[in-house]
């Protein structure tokens, strides 16, 4: 670690990471017996080259991960949360129980996402534990810093590919609210022509969505038609705004086969009504929190839904964004957890290798591969 403080325990991690790429080697299903089909020309767009679909088969893709944000935006998050939460508690709802405040470091611990060293090891584990590609889902109303992302892909030899676009409300600039849907249009046309972008996302709504996220969501339907890039969402917990999100992006132009609807695993629903409606429109379904040890319910929708047929329209991730999810912290976690946690829940209900496959490697390379319109920065 180059004498980063963090050093400690690097040696413990490393016998870690490797004992887990083993188990990672049973978890990553082996492959379908037909291989999925792209269009002439498509790339998957990383940071430092584009690659054929076909080029990235030999592991598992995680459309939806956080490698870099800002310091402090997860605090934000969780204060607009809570804010959000009380504002839409019922009239006559007893108030929620108190909660003890935890006690404030007098030293902020540092940010994780700000960490070059530590987050090249937790790419370089990903990559031992089965993982060929990964998605960041930021961009700079996050506080996503491309040249973070750059360093730990070259770092750890995983590819990344970056996004563009805006987040939800309270991340919005402040000027947005006055933007018409041209200006919009032309700040995201602004990010990718700045950079190798391969993907819009993550796009969302905060709860129900706003009048501007309206807006941003009818510019961003706009780009992907000047680009082809493909569309990832955030649906507001749990699950808000996915019907009308999709809505939106449908009457701008876009094919919904070019879109994941995001945050559908907090949608706990057994009978899983709005995620079988996302995928009889031919949308993606994305199970994007997973990994944990309170999922199985997740695991339980994502089975029936691969009963009724419906595998070709999952994608999972972990969307990590917390120091405890890290291996570096957890050895049970890392951004390889969707693969090496969910997944074995998913198979233990009765998936099988050739669908589980499908769902981890070719769904995702299916949904990131796209035919450009826009030549590759340099």
């Amino acid at each position: 670690m180059r004498g980063h403080p963090h050093s400690a325990g690097r040696t413990r991690r490393e016998t870690l990471g490797l004992l887990a790429a083993g188990a990672a080697a049973a978890a990553l299903p082996g492959p379908a017996q037909a291989a999925p089909a792209f269009p002439k020309g498509a790339v998957i767009r990383t940071l430092f080259k584009d690659y054929a679909p076909e080029d990235l088969a030999g592991g598992a893709t995680l459309f939806h991960e956080h490698m870099s944000l800002r310091d402090g935006f997860m605090v934000d998050w969780m204060r607009y949360a809570g804010e959000t939460r009380a504002a839409n508690r019922a009239p006559n709802a007893p108030p929620p129980p108190a909660r003890p405040s935890p006690a404030t470091p007098a030293t902020p611990p540092p940010n994780f996402l700000e960490d070059v060293d530590l987050m090249s090891d937790e790419m370089s584990i990903a990559k031992k534990e089965g993982i060929a590609c990964i998605v960041d889902a930021g961009h700079p109303d996050m506080g996503r810093d491309i040249n973070f992302l750059r360093k730990i892909s070259k770092n750890s030899g995983l590819p990344i590919v970056a996004s563009a676009g805006f987040y939800t409300q309270p991340f919005y600039p402040k000027e947005l609210s006055s933007w018409s849907e041209d200006q919009v249009f032309e700040a995201i046309m602004k990010q990718v022509r700045a950079d190798p972008i391969g993907a819009l996302g993550e796009i969302g709504s905060w709860d129900y969505i706003s009048k501007d996220e309206r807006k941003v969501f009818r510019a961003v339907g706009r780009v992907h038609l000047a680009t082809n890039l493909p569309i990832f969402t955030h649906t507001g917990i749990p699950g808000k705004s996915a019907l009308e999100q999709l809505d939106i992006l449908e009457d701008a132009g876009v094919d919904p086969k070019r879109v994941v609807i995001g945050h559908l695993g907090n949608l706990n629903d057994p009978n899983t009504e709005i995620q079988r409606a996302i995928i009889r429109r031919g949308a993606f379904v994305g199970f994007d929190r997973q990994g944990g040890a309170n999922d199985d319910p997740v695991a339980a929708m994502a089975m029936s839904l691969i009963d009724a047929g419906y595998a070709d329209n999952l994608m999972f991730s972990a969307d990590i964004s917390s120091p405890r999810e890290i291996k570096r912290n957890n050895p049970d976690g890392g951004y390889a957890k969707a693969l090496t946690v969910f997944v074995p829940k998913v198979k233990k209900l009765g998936a099988s290798d050739e669908v589980l496959h499908k769902i981890m490697v070719d769904n995702p390379r299916r949904f990131l591969a796209f035919v450009p319109k826009i030549k590759r920065k340099a």
